[in-house]
This record gives C-alpha cells, sequence and structure tokens, in this order.
C-alpha cells in the first residue's frame, strides 16, 4: 500500500437501501480487519458545523499562554484539561510539537460548564460539533459490531453510559520539518476514535508495518478502531497504530473517542470466544490505560494493548 493508494471509503447513505446494506457492512468488516482504519461521507455532520469548531479551536489556541495555562494541570483523570510541548529552542536531535485540550464531553450537560470561557462562542460551536459527533458515533459503533456480528443492543447500556474524551490539537508550523513530529506513535485506548482535520499531516501503519499518509479530503470524517474494540473483538479487529507528522502548515485536529464507562471493564465478547477460539486479552478499563500511562511501561514506549495479550496467545493470532 502507497501513500497514493486510495483508502477505505463508506457512504453511509448506501446504508438506507436494503439492497446495498450488507455490501456496505461488508466493506466495514475488510476495512477494520485490514486497517483499523476507514473513512466516511454523508455521515450527517454539515460542513459550517465542522468549520466552527475548527474556526473556534484556533481562537483558543491563539490566546495567551498565561490564560491557557489556567486550564494545565498534570492530573491526567482532569476533566478539562490543556497542555503543551511547544518549543522554540529545543537542541534534541527530534522532538515533538504539540499543544492540547483535552475535554469530558457526555453527557455534554455534566461537563460544559466546565470548558473554555474563550473565545466566547467556545462551549457553542464545539459542543455543536461534539454532540453531533456523539450521534455519528454511536452510528458508526453500532456497524463496526454488526460486522463482528455483535448485536449492538447486547452493549447498548455500556455504550450509553460510556465515556466520550475529545482530544483538541494544535500543531503549528514547523521550520524544521526533519526535526519535529506532532504525536508520537501511538493507538487510541477507546472503542473508536473519530477524527475531524483542518489539514493533512495523519499518518497510519498498514498491515505490512509500513507509514501511509492519510489524504486530506474536505467533508469525509475518519474513523480509527481503538484498543477497547481490538479487545472486545478478541483480536479479529486491531487498534490502528496512528502519528501526526509536521506539516507546512498550522493543523488543528479534533479527536473524538468514545469508550465504555470510566471503571467498566471491556472484555473478548462472548459470541467470539469459544473451544476454537479461547480468550486472548485480559479485561481492562479506561482507567486502567490512564494509570498506565503513569507507569514505567509507558515510559517505556510499550504500548497498552500489548500488556493485555494473554502470555499463550498464538502466535499470528495478535
Amino acid at each position: 500500500m502507497s501513500a497514493s493508494t486510495t483508502l477505505p471509503l463508506i457512504d453511509l447513505s448506501s446504508l438506507k437501501d436494503p439492497s446495498s446494506r450488507s455490501q456496505s457492512i461488508e466493506r466495514i468488516k475488510t476495512a477494520c480487519k485490514d486497517l483499523g482504519f476507514f473513512r466516511v461521507v454523508n455521515h450527517g455532520i454539515s460542513e459550517s458545523v465542522t468549520r466552527d469548531a475548527i474556526d473556534t479551536a484556533i481562537k483558543f489556541f491563539e490566546l495567551p499562554e498565561e490564560e491557557k495555562m489556567c486550564l494545565a494541570s498534570d492530573d491526567i483523570f482532569k476533566p478539562v484539561r490543556y497542555g503543551t510541548n511547544i518549543r522554540n529552542d529545543v537542541k534534541q536531535e527530534s522532538y515533538l510539537q504539540r499543544s492540547f485540550l483535552k475535554l469530558y464531553s457526555h453527557p455534554i450537560s455534566n461537563w460544559i460548564h466546565l470548558w473554555p470561557a474563550n473565545p466566547p462562542d467556545y462551549k457553542e460551536k464545539v459542543g455543536r460539533y461534539v454532540m453531533a459527533v456523539q450521534d455519528l458515533q454511536k452510528q458508526l459503533t453500532d456497524l463496526v459490531l454488526e460486522s463482528l456480528g455483535i448485536n449492538p443492543n447486547s452493549i447498548q447500556k455500556q455504550i450509553e453510559e460510556g465515556m466520550h474524551v475529545v482530544a483538541v490539537n494544535s500543531y503549528p508550523l514547523s521550520s524544521e520539518p526533519n526535526l519535529t513530529s506532532g504525536l508520537a506513535p501511538h493507538t487510541d485506548h477507546g472503542l473508536i476514535t473519530i477524527l475531524l482535520q483542518s489539514y493533512p499531516g495523519l499518518q497510519i501503519k498498514n498491515s505490512d508495518d509500513k507509514w501511509v499518509k492519510v489524504p486530506f479530503s474536505e467533508g469525509s470524517s475518519l474513523v480509527l478502531l481503538g484498543d477497547q474494540m481490538e479487545v472486545l473483538s478478541n483480536g479479529i479487529y486491531k487498534s490502528v497504530i496512528h502519528q501526526a507528522v509536521s506539516s507546512d502548515q498550522n493543523r488543528i485536529s479534533i479527536a473524538s473517542i468514545n469508550s465504555f464507562a470510566l471503571e467498566e471493564k471491556v472484555r473478548p465478547a462472548p459470541l467470539l470466544v469459544n473451544e476454537e477460539c479461547e480468550s486472548l486479552y485480559e479485561e481492562c478499563s479506561f482507567k486502567d490505560f490512564l494509570d498506565f500511562l503513569s507507569s514505567s511501561d509507558h515510559k517505556q514506549k510499550r504500548r497498552f494493548i500489548d500488556t493485555l495479550k494473554k502470555k499463550n496467545l498464538v502466535k499470528g493470532q495478535a
């Protein structure tokens, strides 16, 4: 697969037609097995809503640093948290440059009062996008589960009572693109992530362990599978490794990550565990993942999903 290869594209309008629905579900299944990634169009979120969210995010990151730092915290459980590692005098051979604002957002009524008061329309415009993307996230999660043969109703309660974390990222124009990057290779921990970006800069690892540039496409949303979906699918689907690279433009991305509730354990779906295929993963929660981020394992660049794989895994199954 090369950078010019067309990435999987799912037209959600085709799901309304019973004659084409099964083909679309099959395309989702293939995309999830091969890449853990696909794009969707005709998703129901208007261009004005996505543009307002990006424009308002830009205005937030343009605020004076001292104002943004009022939201900074080392507590990774904090529901609204600003952070930055942007520096102009780094002497390392390579380094990351990114500012971020992470927001808890489900149910939005419980959290929106904690979101930034500046820009004055931040809550309104980002909130409008978040509510729209939550509807899309529910639809897509159900479709991915259906492609696995899992009845979405079987875990409807866990999804409805789950978490939705929005990570708004700012990647500045780099004067040293060969030395800087935006975000190191990683997987997201949730079920699925929906990503909105203002400019290209995302790369994913394909099945050949090679980095693939994700082209920018106006009007489409990007869907990435997370660690919880890998566990739930018992390894049939894999969370996608991705990174943000430096570009010749300032770049904004808004990653919407949905998961089970903070302490709700995710385990392989019973339907996918039997005498022929045992459970391949330990159960885990989003809290376990956040605890891992503070651990020595994470500092050694070990991936959380790798800590969940059982030692008796058969080679080639994970």
